[in-house]
């Protein structure tokens, strides 16, 4: 009776979804793994799985032991971590998630430098504003710019960045500059459509929290194609400044209304467990915190 075996096969099942990519993934045939299934049941005496030829399903036992045994087999990785790890020689594959704009202008410049300190690591790096479910879609890490709100998922905070209402020089001119957030309703808007508030901005200033529901005549799921059109003179932006703060610097965008502050925004590397994180994961997540340190 192996039963560590059993567990193994089990686990393997639910996450491949089939007998056969589980013996695959497992390098065994598909009748070992019918024959360790049919064991763990015979001997926990109790149904684990619905099948039928279509999918498989997990029971209510199921449910609670497959939870379980990600528990013991993540313990059991971790303890043999414990005792091998040495950073020099870490290795793996690390699936990371990382909104577009950041990804480019902040992250892209720092692979080089991880990938000569940890040259056995290889890296799958894909963008997307939209956010993902790191747990469902398979992502070791991925990186959240956000009032973060409480989650079931780790987070280790890196840095923060200020969300900034400007416009170019040329377009204040030709429009006129608001001095309060209702006159933004007069004026032409390029709104970032994954923005948490939808249409509606919202700032602080000297009386209170004021809002304003803007009316966009373009909208998209991209910083800086907002910063291109602020830049072509189209409109106001609400932007974070790491996408607009060269901008500013320069001159060829204009801070509005700076006694009416919007939010500022955490950056935050989001991982699934805080209690079995792989080496791999641990030396990025190590490395991007030394870096923002110096940087703040």
């Amino acid at each position: 009776m192996n039963k560590f075996q059993e567990i193994t096969t089990f686990t393997a099942v639910v996450d491949a979804g089939s007998f056969v990519k589980a013996a695959e993934r497992l390098n065994t045939s598909k009748a070992a793994v019918s024959r360790h299934l049919f064991d763990l049941e015979t001997r926990l005496g109790v149904r684990l799985l619905h099948r039928t030829t279509r999918k498989l399903s997990l029971t209510e036992e199921g449910e609670v032991f497959y939870e379980r045994c990600k528990e013991i087999l993540a313990a059991i990785e971790s303890a043999e971590n414990e005792i091998t790890f040495h950073a020099e020689d870490v290795s793996g594959h690390i699936r990371i998630n990382a909104p577009f704009s950041f990804g480019i202008r902040t992250l892209a410049p720092l692979w080089g430098a991880f990938h000569q300190k940890y040259p056995k690591v290889t890296l799958d790096v894909e963008l997307s504003d939209r956010l993902v479910d790191v747990v469902e879609e398979g992502y070791d890490l991925a990186i959240r710019i956000a009032a973060l709100t409480s989650s079931t998922l780790v987070s280790k905070k890196l840095t923060d960045t200020r969300i900034v209402l400007c416009a170019s020089p040329k377009y204040l001119k030709e429009h006129g500059t608001p001095e309060k957030p209702a006159n933004l309703i007069d004026h032409q808007v390029i709104n970032y459509s994954y923005w948490a508030g939808k249409d509606e901005w919202s700032f602080e200033g000297p009386q209170g929290k004021e809002s304003v529901r803007i009316k966009p005549f373009m909208q998209t799921n991209n910083g800086d194609t907002c910063l291109a059109a602020a830049l072509a003179h189209q409109g106001i932006v609400l932007q974070p400044s790491f996408i607009v703060g060269e901008a500013l610097r320069a001159g060829d965008l204009i801070e509005i209304m700076p006694q009416y502050k919007s939010i500022e925004l955490g950056v935050y590397a989001i991982f699934p467990t805080r209690k079995h994180i792989a080496p791999k994961v641990r030396v990025l997540i190590d490395f991007l915190v030394a870096y923002f340190s110096k940087k703040i």
